[in-house]
């Protein structure tokens, strides 16, 4: 890869540039003045708004309830829940490399969408009946549509953009970078409503539930392994099983399954189809075949940078999925009863939230390796913590510190990962940000897949090796540009 001239520090609006219009062959470089719109413009400038924050919505409806039902897995249907939960991101990785871009070229953007969302409630179903024979198929359903209902929303907000800039006189990548904004800030909330609702039902008759035995605390957070199961969170009326009484089960899933198909109703009746806005053209997929984006993938492997960042990208999910399976089981519900775990997430959400928000501006400020190097730094600490610090109820502040400052440096990763796939592989984004999605989702995939056979010890022992790998392969990366580059 040659080094871009003129290229310094972090520019998140030359970013979205580089990763949504490169690819195509056109830059949107310089101003662009602002025009006085018709009637008709104006009309179509609103519709645009409009389709961009229904789409939000109905994926914060939808996630409101994937997301709350996901996390609490490990906690209501311990090892099927976990076993469920790495079939999906299993079947995650093999949609990634095989159905956004034939999906979006037979169905296109809109419907693309509503399909995809469809394959969630399932899952939530499922709930009813929790089995290993219903939870994992109906998981490998939901893990099918998430590969293309995330491609057809990217695409979608990228060309309602593009259009939205040109009826407006701005430059396209200020407007897309705006539309990802307010649909992040939907998005990000999902957490934290889903995370409220569960913890309200959760809660509900608490009172009249049985004291956490005090003794099954010793065998919480490092000591914690899931073959061996506690009597922390037992109920009362649980009928012989553990976790939370089935009338708490199915109130919630209730609920939530009424939001995951409202989400995709949302999306059928209220969201104008990209080909409705006649002058946004190449509606669809990008014209490469499934097998030609697989191909490009595995090739852009060759790339050294991409080698160097696979550990850190595999991180990126791996850490994830330990906050939300291993976190809240071995620590929150077993330290202070499964009805503490939404209110955790709902930290974590916020302070993850939060902190996407405000990074920007600390990039600018610091530069981009001092802000991975706190990220780093903040995980390494926590991890410190999650060996020495054993959960009790007395230590209530403690669960929410460690959820909060997971959630801060969540937003590291989450943002500033993606940031440099847009830099370090300019004119690839689409194999780059494909091998992101695919080692990102190996990562869920290892964490769900270790959690029904390791115990808390080991996993920490595997987040240590790859996040150190990981930071290590970073530096290299940033060494590397110091120094020139790499040459073609």
């Amino acid at each position: 890869m040659e080094r871009q001239e003129g290229r310094t520090g972090l520019d998140f609006p030359a970013i979205i540039s580089v990763e949504f219009t490169q690819s195509e062959g056109n830059y949107s470089h310089g101003k662009t003045d602002r025009k006085h719109l018709t009637a008709k413009a104006r009309k179509e400038k609103f519709a645009i708004l409009k389709n961009i924050f229904i789409i939000s919505l109905a994926f914060t409806f939808l996630f409101t309830s994937h997301n709350s039902i996901a996390n609490l897995q490990s906690s209501i249907n311990r090892v099927d829940g976990t076993e469920s939960l790495t079939a999906l991101n299993a079947a995650y990785i093999f949609s990634c490399c095989f159905l956004p871009s034939w999906l979006l070229t037979v169905l296109k953007e809109k419907y693309t969408m509503v399909a995809a969302m469809l394959c969630y409630p399932y899952y939530i179903a499922a709930q009813f009946y929790p089995e290993t024979y219903t939870l994992v198929p109906t998981a490998v359903i939901a893990g099918l549509g998430a590969a293309p209902l995330w491609s057809s929303k990217c695409t979608y907000l990228t060309k309602a953009g593009k259009r939205y800039a040109t009826l407006v006189g701005e430059k396209s990548e200020i407007v897309i970078t705006r539309f990802f904004g307010i649909f992040f800030v939907f998005f990000q909330s999902a957490q934290v409503w889903g995370s409220i609702i569960a913890s309200s039902v959760l809660s509900a008759g608490l009172e009249e539930a049985n004291e956490i035995d005090k003794a099954a605390l010793q065998s919480c957070g490092y000591n914690f392994c899931i073959a061996e199961p506690t009597n922390a969170s037992n109920s009362s009326d649980s009928g012989g099983r553990e976790g939370p009484p089935l009338w708490q089960i199915y109130t919630m899933a209730s609920i939530f399954l009424v939001f995951s198909l409202s989400a995709s109703f949302i999306v059928l009746v209220f969201v104008d189809p990209l080909s409705s806005f006649k002058e946004i053209e190449g509606s669809g997929g990008s014209g490469k075949s499934s097998v030609q984006l697989l191909v490009a993938t595995f090739t852009h492997l060759r790339h050294p940078y991409q080698l160097l960042i696979v550990p850190l990208t595999i991180w990126c999910g791996l850490e994830q999925g330990f906050l939300t399976a291993d976190y809240t089981v071995a620590y929150v519900s077993c330290g202070l009863g499964v009805h503490m775990v939404g209110y955790v997430i709902v930290c974590y959400g916020v302070c993850d939230a939060l902190c996407s928000v405000g990074l920007s501006r600390l990039v600018k400020v610091l530069g981009r390796v001092p802000v991975f190097t706190l990220g780093f730094l903040c995980n390494s600490g926590l991890i410190v913590a999650l060996v020495y610090w054993r959960p009790h109820p007395d230590d209530l502040v403690w669960f929410f510190v460690i959820a909060g400052f997971w959630g801060a440096a969540d937003a590291v990763w989450q943002t500033q990962i993606n940031a440099l796939y847009s830099i370090i592989f300019p004119g690839k984004s689409e194999a780059a940000f494909s091998n992101y999605r695919l080692w990102a989702s190996a990562g869920f995939f290892i964490s769900y897949t270790s959690s029904s056979v390791l115990c808390i010890d080991a996993k920490i022992t595997v987040l240590v090796v790859f996040l150190v790998v990981g930071i290590v392969g970073y530096y290299v990366i940033e060494v590397l540009e110091k120094m020139g580059g790499l040459k073609k």
